[in-house]
């Protein structure tokens, strides 16, 4: 068991058997009274968030889990498909679990799946990933005080922003956590 105040964004735990992710942490202090620690979590099971408040010497039950190496096949209405190397095992992960994830896998990537009691739980990604660009508008050379942006598809359907010298046939990295255009790659 560890303290609520020891919580922070990403940190897996268990309440009444299911599987939670933090992702807001509040810590709250009000007056004379004990403060008060505010979690944000998402249901690591069907996706849906929850928030709840602790004192502040509440404790909980963090969950162990494994990783295992994986690389992403393809994805239909409900589901994206992942096989394991060693093994040639297919895994599936429901989009509800995936949220934002989801929009940065391409087919054939190698990525880390979280496993808890054998159960596929979530995804882990770098934090910064590249892409080719298919397309986008060429670059108007001009206003270069403020920074420009063109709108961009990548080679795995994502939408983003780059830079104005930035063209078709480029790789760039995004951040996988905003969706953001991080610099071109060489």
């Amino acid at each position: 068991m560890i303290s609520v105040t020891e919580m922070k964004a990403s940190r897996l735990l268990q309440i009444e058997g299911v599987p939670y992710q933090v992702v807001d942490y509040k810590h709250t202090k009000v007056g004379r009274g004990n403060a008060s620690i505010r979690l944000k979590m998402r249901n690591l099971k069907n996706g849906s968030v929850l928030e709840r408040t602790f004192n502040s010497g509440a404790k909980v039950e963090p969950i162990q889990t494994e990783v295992k190496k994986a690389q992403y096949l393809y994805h239909d209405d409900k589901d994206y498909y992942f096989m394991e190397p060693q093994t040639f095992e297919q895994v599936s992960l429901p989009q509800s679990l995936l949220v934002e994830k989801g929009k940065f896998l391409k087919e054939g990537q190698d990525v880390k799946i979280l496993f808890w009691n054998e159960d596929p739980l979530g995804l882990e990604l770098p934090l910064t990933l590249a892409y080719e660009v298919k397309e986008t508008n060429p670059g108007v050379k001009g206003n270069s005080v403020v920074a420009s942006f063109k709108p961009a598809v990548l080679e795995n359907g994502l939408r983003v922003k780059v830079p104005l010298f930035v063209d078709v046939g480029d790789r760039i990295k995004v951040d996988t956590r905003s969706g953001e255009y991080v610099e071109r790659v060489g």
